[in-house]
């Protein structure tokens, strides 16, 4: 008999809630909603865990929201959101969101904090059933992290239809029950900054040419001109520095190339060596003469998610005013067949004067980086960081559960790791043994190979071992973000499509070695 009087109570408040909150009298513009949290039950005898911000607006409504939660069905498990209508007349629309077991933190298994984890998640699925409802203005409660609930606001929402007709509504956010502060404002930088990465991996190669991308990346850092110098180096500065390995690529397509070089000076010591983010920045991918297959081409629009993330990380850097000094370097051009192109077989110099046997054209983000990490040594940097969707292998290996990473610092590889825990961004450390480095360097015609003598072997170690050839420096680490290039639902608080993975990592790193002595 419980059933049928729940159904009939339940199909009376909703009549109710029609009549009182009319289409007629509330538009998408003036709609607002509020997303609240509840964590699980310890036991089944406890009551309803409500965090600090939901529990006082429980009180305000003298218990009605944990009625409503109560009747509507069974306890909220981490993930799951239900909606209520009228419960009170500023908010139509209040979405619960499961937070999972209260207490948690560090998950050493996981290598991330799974409380933040959790907020993220919770708060990105309220906020998108609330968009669409089309509610255009949305409270959070920060569930009491108010960083990890404004990123997950943030990258919830996004979703790139600038090329559509019919887009979805724009929501507004901010913190329910408390003023926006510094944490909220945070986070809104770090998911911004994200979300700018994965704006540039989404938009068409015919949209993002090499051109765009760095006036793209000029205009995002105009408000911080004071600090940032930006340099988009042509065509005959690239073959002053005789960036041979870069221009090799590049002559393929009819796109000129552009070497962009940010500065940001963020300490207030200009003599601070810098750090320096290098990213592979090949705006699209077609393998060249030695051509992908058509099925899935159109996903290396993405293919300069490397040059994307690492610019975004320096975006968000200056936005966030770290007092650190960050260069970032991002070679970009196409790579596409033509009576120009690079042919297997053909052997092109690197700026070291290291020469390269190419045997296979579609292994030519290595080639470009190669020129850019040479380039790199030349500002004496405290550390090198390079990313790339560099090897199909990564995606093999790793899957979308981390960004691999190849290095040969331990002191930068526990930085790096520290970071991702923060951000839920996963990295995992690979191998650098010596046992790749023979395969790239047994070449019949030049000093290397740009594919390993075994090619279905270790493709993600030896594309690492073939970048370590133009590193010097004592801290350098490779990210390989193949595998976390796209997102299907593998990451609850991203939607479907390009991820812009590890940005907010790259940001959270870089704001760690600023905080140190």
């Amino acid at each position: 008999m419980l059933i049928p009087f729940r159904r009939v109570l339940l199909t009376a408040i909703r009549e109710h809630n029609c009549r009182r909150f009319s289409h007629s009298n509330i538009t998408s513009s003036t709609r607002k909603g509020l997303v609240l949290g509840v964590y699980e039950k310890q036991s089944d005898n406890d009551g309803i865990h409500f965090t600090d911000a939901a529990a006082a607006f429980d009180r305000s409504l003298s218990g009605k929201l944990s009625e409503m939660l109560s009747i509507s069905g069974p306890p909220l498990k981490k993930g799951k959101s239900r909606i209520f209508y009228g419960l009170h007349q500023d908010f139509p629309s209040v979405v619960v969101v499961g937070l999972g077991k209260s207490g948690t933190g560090v998950c050493g298994k996981e290598n991330w904090d799974n409380c933040k984890e959790n907020i993220r998640a919770a708060v990105s699925a309220g906020c998108r059933q609330l968009q669409d409802l089309e509610v255009a203005h949305v409270e959070v409660d920060t569930c009491g992290d108010g960083q990890s609930a404004a990123e997950g606001a943030v990258l919830g929402l996004f979703e790139y239809d600038e090329l559509k007709t019919k887009k979805k509504v724009r929501v507004t956010t901010q913190p329910h029950g408390s003023s926006v502060d510094s944490a909220w404002k945070k986070g809104i930088l770090y998911g911004d900054g994200q979300n700018l990465a994965r704006q540039l991996m989404e938009a068409p190669a015919n949209h993002i040419t090499p051109t765009v991308f760095a006036n793209t990346i000029e205009q995002k850092l105009s408000p911080f001109a004071h600090r940032v110098t930006v340099h988009k180096r042509p065509q005959s500065w690239i073959e002053s520095e005789q960036m041979g390995a870069f221009l090799s690529v590049s002559k393929g397509s009819e796109e000129p190339p552009i070497f962009l070089e940010l500065h940001y000076k963020g300490s207030l010591d200009s003599a601070q060596p810098p750090l320096v983010l290098v990213g592979k920045g090949i705006t699209f991918d077609s393998g060249g003469i030695s051509l992908k297959p058509s099925s899935g081409m159109d996903a290396m629009r993405a293919d300069m998610g490397g040059a994307a993330t690492v610019c975004s990380a320096i975006v968000t850097a200056a936005a966030l005013n770290l007092p650190i000094n960050i260069i970032g370097l991002a070679p970009l051009c196409e790579n596409m067949p033509s009576g120009k192109a690079n042919k297997p077989g053909d052997v092109v110099c690197a700026k070291n004067g290291k020469t390269i046997q190419v045997d296979n054209t579609d292994a030519e983000g290595r080639l470009i980086l190669a020129d850019a990490l040479c380039y790199a040594h030349s500002f004496k940097p405290k550390a090198i960081i390079n990313a790339a969707t560099l090897t199909g292998a990564m995606d093999v290996a790793l899957g979308s559960a981390a960004t691999g990473v190849f290095t040969n610092s331990d002191w930068l590889w526990e930085r790096l790791h520290k970071a991702s825990i923060v951000t839920g961004d996963r990295v995992w450390r690979m191998p650098l043994f010596q046992h790749y480095t023979k395969q790239i360097t047994d070449s019949a015609l030049a000093d290397l190979n740009n594919v390993g003598k075994y090619s279905r072997s270790g493709g993600a170690c030896t594309a690492a071992a073939f970048l370590r050839e133009f590193v010097t420096a004592d801290h350098w680490a490779h990210l390989d973000i193949a595998g976390v290039m796209t997102n299907k639902d593998e990451v609850p608080y991203l939607r479907k499509g390009m991820s812009g993975r590890p940005t907010r990592t790259l940001v959270e790193f870089a704001a760690g070695l600023a905080s140190e002595p």
